[in-house]
């Protein structure tokens, strides 16, 4: 495995910026989120480092080679795609073996790093089926098992989980984890959903048009986002961002306050307080999901579900000062406290 390093990188499609100066440096062995809203950019980084888009400037370097003029197939990298992209007309096992037999790689030798890839992922009394007697969740693993097999220098993951089902995105969610702690492998994964990004990742990058707005562990994004777009990205529900004169928050005019809606207590004292007025309870088993309008903005709680709430209360609502976010109206970056 290598390190990877995007270096000063832009990605120009005509008059339109797609990725704007990237630089990001992937460690060995690592597992990077690349997150952000739909057409942040974060496909094209990962296209690019693949070979499949032409830089516009900058350097990619795989380990310390520069490969911005580097076929894609001599890069050493595998790629996992959203749709799979298997040979439907192929078994389990050619599929797997198709790129090593293009490298001329020995009959013996492939057999062996698809049995090993297959035992891995517990495909093995599934290498005769062709892709249409395969469920969802199999044809995913059979794509990490054709990248496997290839031995790269680093795994690329392009929305690998978003055509599966919920249940199914978690279970092979943690099947792509262990893989990974296995075979320690540097692993760049792009996501637009923020909790796959906030449990996969060793550190997450944000994205948003292109420019990268912070990159940092889960736990860091989640306690000290840099400004507001990552403050809005990174946790669920969304963070609450108002005007600090809206809360009488800390600051006065000019500031934004973030507070997260798990933060948010029924009358807590010695921190920061407000009425608000229930709109919409969602009720979830062991916690409820509370909609809130104060003053016409709406704010959003998360409550244990064994206070009865119900719509038309007036709730006294309090955060304690140390999970409150503070950010500046002007530039929407954070401000220390």
């Amino acid at each position: 495995m290598a390190e990877v390093a995007f270096d000063q990188v832009t990605k120009r499609f005509g008059a339109t910026v797609a990725v704007d100066r990237l630089s990001l440096r992937v460690e060995d062995g690592e597992f990077l989120v690349l997150v952000g809203p739909s057409g942040c950019g974060k496909s094209t980084a990962l296209r690019m480092l693949a070979g499949l888009e032409e830089i516009t400037d900058g350097r990619i370097l795989i380990g310390d080679r520069v490969v911005n003029n580097v076929a894609p197939a001599s890069r050493n990298v595998a790629m996992v795609f959203q749709s799979y992209a298997l040979y439907p007309h192929m078994t389990v096992y050619d599929n797997m073996a198709f790129a090593l037999r293009n490298q001329r790689t020995k009959r013996a030798e492939v057999d062996r790093r698809v049995r090993e890839a297959a035992r891995v992922l517990d495909l093995e009394s599934l290498l005769k089926r062709k892709p249409k007697q395969l469920s969802g969740g199999q044809r995913q693993r059979v794509a990490l098992g054709r990248a496997i097999v290839r031995e790269p220098e680093a795994f690329l993951m392009d929305e690998p989980l978003s055509n599966l089902d919920a249940a199914l995105r978690v279970a092979t969610r943690a099947e792509i984890l262990k893989l990974q702690e296995r075979l320690g492998a540097t692993t760049i994964y792009v996501t637009h959903d923020q909790v796959e990004a906030m449990t996969m990742g060793d550190r997450i990058a944000v994205l948003r048009d292109g420019v990268l707005q912070q990159v940092g562990s889960p736990e860091e994004l989640y306690e000290r986002p840099a400004n507001v777009i990552v403050a809005s990205f990174i946790g669920s529900p969304a963070m609450n961002l108002v005007p600090a004169a809206l809360v009488d928050g800390p600051g006065g005019s000019g500031r934004i306050v973030g507070i997260r809606p798990e933060h948010l207590e029924l009358g807590l004292h010695g921190g920061l307080s407000f009425p608000a007025r229930v709109e919409v309870v969602e009720y979830l088993g062991d916690e409820q999901l509370v909609h809130l309008v104060r003053k016409d903005t709406p704010l959003l709680a998360k409550l244990p579900a064994a206070e009865r709430i119900e719509p038309g209360q007036e709730l006294e609502l309090g955060v304690a000062s140390e999970k409150i976010h503070v950010f500046d109206a002007e530039t929407e970056l954070r401000i220390e406290r």
